[in-house]
């Protein structure tokens, strides 16, 4: 597997959280989803989120977009509790881009229609909008399938507009929900840069969660792993691989990062 994040930045950040999960429970009729999780999305980091399917990976990405309210606990951006502002107020306010795994784009607009319909919502003046669409088209390499409509595009192109679409808004936070899903191994390693380079160039803080765990391990810095409805071991990659709860919950004995 070839190394997509050279250095992992661990410590620094430490010292500046930019997203705050406190003691959060969620039930979904009467059945526990999250109970009283905690954990730091701190500035400049990509933090990974790993588990079995319906441990609440998707949720947690619900609950800071504000599509769910939490039964207990606290959401803070930047030391302010946001459980009260609505979803488009999260996201403007708060500079957060969202990444879904299905959709997230209009599919019979052109991929230059797309920019421009997000773009009038999310950017007031008009040269400023210009100047943005521009800045996305020559960073994404979109000049060649500019004018194809969205649903003629590949899953890596569909995959890289809905990246495009969520900088739009210059996000400080930027949630990826399984980004590698049903992607060629190709495509994947072209995302993976793709997502380091948005880390060192424009300082976006980054929380991915995706079941293509060593994918996902090769360009974060550090990773949770749920399990039970908690979250049972953090870390680095290296420590996490190495942890006993996390190769009995999640990795297995024969896992391999490397």
């Amino acid at each position: 597997m070839a190394i997509i994040k050279k250095f992992r930045i661990k410590s620094f950040k430490k010292l500046n959280t930019i997203l705050k999960i406190e003691k959060v429970s969620v039930s979904f009729k009467k059945r526990p989803i999250l109970d009283k999780i905690s954990f730091n999305l701190n500035s400049g980091e990509i933090l990974g989120l790993l588990g079995p399917n319906g441990v609440g990976k998707s949720t947690i990405f619900n609950l800071i977009t504000g599509l769910i309210k939490p039964d207990y606990g606290s959401i803070m951006i930047n030391n302010t509790d946001v459980l009260e502002f609505p979803i488009a107020e999260r996201a403007t306010k708060f500079k957060i881009g969202y990444v879904p795994q299905y959709g997230g784009y209009f599919h019979d607009l052109t991929l230059i229609e797309n920019l421009k319909a997000i773009a009038e919502i999310q950017i007031k003046d008009p040269k400023d909008r210009n100047i943005k669409i521009d800045e996305i088209v020559s960073r994404f390499e979109f000049d060649v399938v500019a004018n194809l409509q969205a649903k003629f595009l590949s899953g890596g192109q569909k995959k890289k507009l809905v990246i495009a679409l969520a900088l739009l808004n210059d996000p400080k936070v930027l949630l990826l929900d399984e980004p590698f899903a049903a992607l060629d191994v190709l495509t994947i390693k072209m995302l993976k840069e793709l997502i380091v380079n948005l880390q060192y160039q424009k300082k976006i803080s980054i929380c991915i969660c995706d079941h293509q765990a060593r994918d996902l391990l090769s360009c974060v810095d550090s990773a949770i792993i749920l399990s039970n409805c908690k979250i049972i071991a953090k870390g680095t990659p290296a420590e996490l691989v190495n942890n006993i709860s996390a190769k009995n919950a999640y990795f297995g004995d024969s896992f391999k990062f490397n």
